[in-house]
């Protein structure tokens, strides 16, 4: 299959694939909406280019409502294959996207695992925004506490909110660190309902909104 067939405009993950064995978040602060699109845009262009290494099956680009970040959304079935990928390829492709959006701020990959996932019986419409909150804890215990509430009120039919798609929560392999990705069918309904603060034994490291830009799916 060409690589070109792998680009999917606008599409979000399928996050909660079986094959996934690992997940990397990685946030980059770009500064504008147009170096926004610049840095996705040159970010799947060098992934069509190039063979797929061993293990990695997906990624996502968003991009932040308020016009400063990428997200990157990738999906690898293992570990061993991404930091080999890291080691060896990814420097190449850095530099080559930095030469078309220099100065490019990236605060690191955090290395997750699905720890569940809530969705709604029957979908209210397709999601077009993905709300992104962390929270990090003092200790793993409080960390899967926290991930257990999140997922319980994301399930309770009752509290729903009637434009929330989904609701993804994930654990980084340290067990202190999580993330809420939830779908939305667009961003005035998501404004009509924000979640309730973090409880008190984590802290929240902050909660950003992000529109769909690109993403690609090794070819089957």
């Amino acid at each position: 299959m060409a690589a070109s067939s792998r680009h999917r405009r606008r599409a979000l993950p399928e996050v909660g694939r079986a094959d996934v064995g690992t997940i990397l978040v990685s946030p980059w602060i770009v500064g504008t909406p147009e170096r926004q699109r610049a840095a996705a845009e040159a970010t799947l262009v060098e992934w069509e280019g190039v063979p797929w290494p061993d293990g990695f099956l997906t990624l996502s680009c968003l991009l932040s409502v308020d016009g400063g970040r990428v997200l990157n959304y990738a999906q690898w079935t293992n570990d061993d294959d991404h930091r080999a990928f890291m080691r060896t390829t990814r420097p190449g492709m850095v530099r080559h996207i930095d030469e078309v959006v220099p100065g490019i701020e990236r605060p690191g990959v955090i290395r997750y695992r699905l720890a569940g996932s809530a969705a709604r019986g029957e979908l209210p419409g397709a999601p077009a925004l993905v709300v992104v909150e962390e929270i990090e804890a003092d200790a793993a215990p409080a960390a899967r506490r926290w991930a257990r509430g999140v997922l319980a009120a994301a399930a309770d039919g009752r509290v729903a909110p009637p434009g929330r798609v989904a609701t993804h929560v994930h654990l980084d392999v340290g067990g202190t660190r999580g993330l809420v990705y939830t779908e939305w069918v667009d961003e005035q309904v998501y404004e009509a309902f924000r979640a309730a603060p973090a409880p008190t034994d984590v802290r929240s490291l902050g909660t950003r909104a992000y529109r769909p830009y690109g993403s690609l799916r090794r070819p089957v």
